[in-house]
């Protein structure tokens, strides 16, 4: 019996996307042996975090590495670390900011999201700007510790993100991306920093890296890395309840190494297959029209299915999302939020034989 089975609770068929609610991502065997491996000794962890860290900046191209506590556990101690600098204060200083000056982050308008709480939870503002390149220029003060830009779909309506950077260089401004999902492409990796030149980078290691969902990376300069080191766990104070372990950070480690190591030409092009086979396999329904959706949900470059309801179709999507949660086989998928009658099937989170399961269980849905 497994523990789901256990505990009363029914496993999932993930047609959505790699969210934290769904539990991430599936991990790969070597991953989960790495982590078995390193629960089985002690270790000085400050020294492994940091020989893990250089090694994952030799594989991504980057100056330095930090594994951080997912995604937002990154936010938090890259806006810490802008914010500490120069003037260093000691880490119990958080989050009382006592010398602290450089107390502002900014984000565009259209970026403002619900990680904007990681980076106030450091006791900075969040100063707004307006999508122009203006805006943003007329934002930076003296008190601006760094620009948070979060990538894929939320930076859609901005400016780029080149001339951005270019701005925030002139005032001497850091810029942080949140590239928690923007894996693929693998390429983000190091295009972020090292092509186009932004302080730094943070995933999630549970989404496209496959790795353990309680933990993420930071990518960047060797100023920024080393300002998250000494702001983490186990030092008393801001990043003391991110802790990450040995476990996970073996789990990274060999996550990352699984990652460059995949053809992802040929994954994008099973991730495409699925897509074509989810929309003939909805084909001949009437009112119910399944068609191709490029970019993913959070701006990733592989396909996903859309499917729209015509007005006056006998289920709405909320109906039909019910019941696939509620048949034999839970089965969750995605909902736009500018289209109330249309789901998304997203290829990314599944096998083949769950991807020909979502398809005959919709069909099955649609047509009852």
């Amino acid at each position: 019996m497994s523990i789901y089975e256990d505990l009363g609770i029914k496993p999932i068929i993930n047609a959505s996307a790699t969210l934290t609610k769904l539990g991430g991502s599936r991990m790969p065997g070597n991953v989960l042996e790495a982590m078995h491996a390193a629960a089985g000794s002690f270790i000085d962890l400050p020294l492994l975090q940091t020989r893990v860290g250089d090694r994952i900046a030799e594989l991504t191209r980057n100056e330095a590495a930090f594994v951080s506590s997912g995604a937002a556990g990154g936010i938090v101690l890259a806006v810490a670390t802008f914010m500490a600098a120069p003037n260093q204060p000691a880490p119990m200083a958080y989050p009382m900011l006592k010398g602290i000056t450089r107390n502002e982050a900014i984000v565009f308008t259209s970026q403002r999201n619900g990680y904007d709480f990681a980076i106030a939870q450091t006791g900075a503002s969040v100063v707004e700007c307006g999508d122009t390149l203006e805006s943003f220029e007329a934002a930076i003060t003296g008190r601006t510790a760094c620009l948070v830009w979060f990538a894929g779909a939320l930076a859609a309506k901005s400016p780029p993100i080149e001339d951005v950077i270019a701005i925030a260089r002139k005032h001497r401004v850091p810029v942080l991306v949140d590239a928690a999902a923007q894996i693929p492409p693998v390429s983000n990796l190091w295009h972020y920093t090292k092509v186009l030149g932004c302080d730094g980078v943070v995933f999630s290691g549970g989404k496209g890296i496959r790795g353990p969902q309680s933990a993420g990376l930071v990518l960047g300069t060797r100023e920024l890395i080393a300002g998250c080191r000494r702001l983490s766990s186990p030092t008393q104070g801001i990043g003391r309840p991110l802790k990450v372990g040995k476990e996970e950070l073996a789990g990274m480690l060999a996550a990352v190494q699984y990652t460059l190591d995949q053809n992802e030409a040929a994954i994008l092009e099973g991730y495409e297959t699925v897509v074509q086979n989810w929309i003939g396999g909805l084909a001949g329904i009437a009112g119910v029209t399944a068609e191709r959706g490029f970019p993913s949900e959070a701006g990733q470059p592989h396909a996903r299915t859309i499917v729209r309801l015509d007005a006056g179709f006998r289920k709405t999507r909320d109906q039909v999302i019910d019941e696939l949660r509620n048949g034999d086989v839970w089965i969750e998928v995605g909902v736009l939020a500018d289209e109330p009658n249309a789901i998304a099937l997203n290829p990314q989170t599944l096998t083949r034989e769950e991807a020909d399961i979502v398809s005959a269980r919709l069909r099955q849905v649609l047509t009852s």
